[in-house]
């Protein structure tokens, strides 16, 4: 017995952060990955190589994270596929919901998802997130206020919360 297993493809577009890989399967988003990022998937997870125009996800991602970058788009339209557990998922979900330009703890994240005493496992779940800036990982903060740790680096995510705070005109904590 043969198991069909859907072709994956990316793409590798260029941004202000530097290369990002776009990865599909199935019409769905299923990665962004900076250069250097803490959980880089393996090539079969990547798959094949392709130009980000041959596929109609590729293509509109590429194109709202060019918007993105340039200011002009605030929140992502893409169809989405987030292979993690149940919590992960609840945490990535969680994420989509901080407005644009916002930043919220880890605690605070914890909460909202219902899960009042899980902050450090909430970090973990934002760390392990497959589809960074699309799903704002970068919008969690420390109780604090200060900028923890970032896959993709502390660089990356000072540069995406002050994109955001000058197109939102928030001030971010």
């Amino acid at each position: 017995m043969t198991m069909h297993t859907a072709e994956r493809t990316h793409a590798v577009i260029d941004s202000p952060i530097g290369p990002l890989t776009l990865v599909t399967q199935d019409g769905r988003l299923t990665g962004v990955q900076m250069e250097v990022s803490r959980h880089e998937p393996g090539a079969a997870r990547l798959g094949v190589a392709v130009p980000a125009e041959s596929a109609p996800v590729l293509a509109a991602a590429a194109s709202q994270l060019s918007a993105y970058f340039r200011g002009e788009l605030t929140t992502f339209d893409l169809p989405l596929s987030l292979e993690g557990t149940r919590f992960q998922r609840a945490v990535w979900s969680g994420l989509q919901a901080i407005p644009y330009g916002e930043t919220i703890s880890y605690g605070e994240l914890a909460r909202r998802i219902g899960q009042p005493s899980a902050s450090r496992a909430v970090g973990l779940a934002n760390g392990r997130n497959p589809v960074a800036i699309v799903v704002p990982c970068h919008r969690v903060i420390g109780a604090d206020g200060s900028l923890t740790g970032y896959g993709g680096g502390m660089e990356r995510k000072r540069f995406l919360l002050g994109l955001e705070q000058r197109v939102s005109g928030q001030t971010l904590v």
